[in-house]
């Protein structure tokens, strides 16, 4: 059976809006948008959430300010058949949601 991947949207806590590096990210960021990180897989969503909160692989803003997935924005995407269709999806959802006025972090 071939691998799938999988896209997966945390939600960040607003703390990391003190942040330089992400606050410079998303200059566009409406103040009471949600600040998420999104990112892609061959685990699922679920395990690679709890690897970024282990410290395993993980992204420093996933791991300190992370507190939940957001299955509603990313669940429609699961699951992609290659990893290349899984980047190209991972930018496609972080850029709309920036246009959107959200704090993104791209993993």
């Amino acid at each position: 059976m071939p691998r799938c991947y999988h896209l997966y949207v945390i939600e960040l806590v607003p703390a990391v809006l003190g942040r330089h590096n992400f606050k410079s990210k998303n200059p566009g960021y409406r103040p009471g948008s949600p600040c998420v990180y999104v990112g892609s897989s061959f685990k699922s969503p679920d395990e690679r959430f709890d690897q970024h909160k282990e410290g395993y692989r993980s992204n420093r803003f996933a791991r300190e300010f992370g507190s939940r997935l957001l299955p509603e924005v990313f669940e429609q995407y699961n699951p992609i058949p290659s990893r290349a269709e899984a980047e190209e999806l991972e930018a496609y959802l972080a850029g709309r949601l920036r246009k959107k006025g959200w704090g993104v972090w791209q993993g």
